[in-house]
């Protein structure tokens, strides 16, 4: 990391406006957006903890042998873990990098501190509310609470404070923005990191503009106010809420491996304009794309689910495979710079894996897109869809995407924003240094077991399959899997928020003259020239190679479906 002579608090763009210049990175934090940044990571990371202790009962159950939870509490802990983990834990962890990506970077100051608090205490009442009315047994409906499946009116009261607080705050992330441009705290583009969080907060916008229109009138329903909405009307909007909110994840994710990689090695993006333009992709056709949910239901059109799932949905694709490009080739541009030329992947074994942040970005990049990316296109596709749709595979997919994907991600950028933001310097820095494998170990295998069970026919959300009876040993073996790997990503999880709350508590204090640890970071070796390797054409063969490797485990995949799909339905 660079490093600057540490400075005491000062003003920011607008005077009077508190600040302090971080001493060993040399940025500058807003000292209202710090709060804000505290405040909803924290409570972020809780509600990981109780989507995490959820998860872990949850595999526990379906793995047979074990067998945990009786049949309401499986159902009752399954809402549970979807609305903690896919919702309250990401709301709030991108509202702390809204803030984060609109301050700090730009050198600017937060809009409103009244404007954040009523964001946070809208969203933490309403996750409050929601876990309540959930665990009390009055809400046994899942994350997509489909009607005529009806829950406590809490529980939706719940979900549209979230779903506003959270609107709140991405308001108060532009009104940011305007104002950094307005003051000129900045010149030039925005970053890289505030550009894809800017994406971010508009598709946040639109989708959660899906959560009123299907929310409110469930709500009114639920009071008895207003008579049912239709069911399919429901899914279908719906799912501009549940797909699209796991694709400001994605945006949130990519902005993160932007930043990361900078700060660990100097790495920039190889053409600056492309990544923008994939962030564009993005807002564009990712709800487009939501319709893969719907390719098994009667009431939308077969023309409607083809262009949306077999055009649309692949330049949302295109976006992700630009990222998944460029950020391991700028990571290998700036390797070589510093010297580490040595054949094709010198530089990938040169890099500094003892760094958690690394190891979690890398591990994020990986799981998400050779998993999670591949998985998600295949059962994109209709005809593969209607045969995988209610199977385990469907969780085995988004588990890595979402789960292996993001959150990795996430917590790859808590090891260098709670020693910027809390000023604290991790403790336990060894255990750290593992935590990255052993949670993303975890979610590899806890997806593995779930898609090779899926494969093999068990159901989702099913709290029973012997009493089926239709299952031999193989599958058996494979719910095993499933739960030893929520076993170990619970760990993984576990040591991870362990780490956090003992950091705040007993880290050691990082203040004016005293720098925080430095995790790791490639020096440069004598003779290398930065910027030399700008115009070589060969500066990225180790990260095209990968490419390569990638498109051919992508393409005997999606062919290994339709061989399967073939035994399946034989032409006759």
């Amino acid at each position: 990391m660079t490093t600057a002579p540490a400075s005491s608090s000062h003003a920011l763009t607008a005077p009077g406006v508190p600040g302090r210049v971080c001493g060993t990175t040399g940025l500058s934090v807003c000292l209202d957006a710090q709060r804000f940044i505290k405040l909803n990571a924290v409570v972020g990371i809780v509600f990981l903890l109780l989507g995490g202790i959820a998860a872990l009962l949850l595999a526990l159950t379906r793995w047979q042998t074990v067998h945990l939870l009786p049949a309401d509490w499986f159902y009752r802990i399954l809402t549970f873990h979807g609305i903690n983990m896919l919702i309250l834990w990401i709301l709030f962890f991108e509202v702390a990098i809204l803030y984060f990506a609109c301050t700090t970077p730009l050198n600017a100051r937060l809009f409103s501190r009244k404007v954040a608090w009523v964001s946070f205490g809208m969203m933490l009442t309403g996750g409050v509310m929601v876990d309540y009315i959930i665990l009390a047994g009055q809400a046994d409906v899942m994350m997509t609470s489909y009607l005529p499946l009806l829950a406590h009116p809490l529980f939706y009261l719940g979900i549209i404070l979230v779903a506003v607080g959270t609107l709140i705050g991405v308001f108060n992330f532009f009104a940011t923005l305007y104002v950094a441009k307005r003051d000129q705290a900045y010149t030039g583009s925005v970053p890289i990191v505030t550009f894809g969080a800017t994406a971010a907060a508009i598709i946040a916008v639109v989708t959660l503009l899906h959560g009123a229109i299907v929310m409110i009138p469930t709500f009114t329903y639920s009071m008895g106010w207003t008579p049912q909405p239709d069911p399919a009307w429901y899914r279908l909007i719906w799912w501009g809420l549940g797909h699209q909110s796991q694709q400001v994840n994605v945006c949130a994710m990519v902005s993160v491996w932007y930043l990361l990689s900078h700060v660990i090695l100097g790495a920039r993006p190889v053409n600056e304009a492309v990544c923008r333009t994939a962030f564009v992709l993005y807002i564009l056709f990712i709800n487009l794309a939501s319709a893969h949910h719907l390719l098994v239901d009667p009431g939308v059109g077969a023309t409607w689910k083809i262009w949306n799932t077999s055009y649309a949905m692949y330049l949302a694709v295109l976006a992700s495979m630009i990222h998944g490009f460029t950020v391991p080739a700028g990571i290998e541009i700036a390797m070589r710079e510093k010297g580490y030329t040595r054949g094709i992947f010198g530089w990938v074994t040169a890099l500094p894996w003892k760094n958690p942040a690394l190891s979690a970005t890398v591990l994020s990049v990986i799981i998400f897109g050779f998993l999670g990316g591949i998985t998600g296109v295949t059962l994109g596709t209709q005809q593969i869809n209607i045969i995988a749709h209610n199977t385990l595979r469907i969780p085995g997919h988004f588990h890595v995407t979402v789960v292996g994907g993001t959150s990795l991600a996430f917590m790859g950028l808590a090891y260098y924003v709670i020693p910027l933001i809390f000023q604290r310097d991790f403790i336990l820095r060894g255990v750290a240094r593992w935590q990255p494998w052993l949670f993303g170990l975890g979610i590899t295998l806890m997806s593995f077991g779930m898609s090779f069970a899926g494969s093999m026919g068990v159901s989702r959300r099913s709290w029973d399959i012997d009493a089926q009876g239709i299952y031999g040993p193989a599958a058996h073996l494979w719910l095993g899997v499933l739960g030893i790997g929520g076993v170990l990503a619970f760990l993984g999880l576990l040591t991870f928020v362990l780490l956090c709350v003992g950091t705040l508590f007993f880290g050691r204090k990082i203040g004016a003259g005293t720098a925080m640890s430095d995790w790791g970071t490639p020096p440069a070796l004598a003779g290398s020239a930065a910027g030399s390797l700008a115009q070589d054409h060969y500066a990225t063969k180790g990260t095209i190679v990968l490419t390569i490797l990638f498109l051919a485990c992508f393409a005997v995949y999606y062919f290994a479906n339709w061989k399967a799909l073939a035994d399946v339905w034989p032409v006759r």
